[in-house]
């Protein structure tokens, strides 16, 4: 993949790119976060807990916080 500097390159790509050329077996899903977090929660748990919710998170990359609101989101959309 080509690196884009600007928003107008990036355009300009997804607009005229023939995306067949490239190999995109190595991409992985994103989540994108746009709504602004203007609540916080504070909770206490086992730490055993606490240490197998960070587990999960890093063998998916991405920070526990982010594991744990990503579970919420899915249950309360269930």
């Amino acid at each position: 993949m080509p690196s884009l500097k600007s928003d107008v390159e990036g355009e300009d790509f997804v607009e005229n790119a023939d995306l067949a050329t490239y190999d995109l077996s190595g991409f992985k899903p994103m989540h994108f976060e746009f709504e602004p977090k203007s609540a916080a929660l504070n909770m206490r748990l086992p730490q055993s807990l606490l240490d197998a919710l960070k587990a999960k998170a890093q063998a998916k990359g991405i920070p526990y916080t982010r594991y744990v609101r990503l579970l919420l989101e899915s249950d309360v959309a269930a």
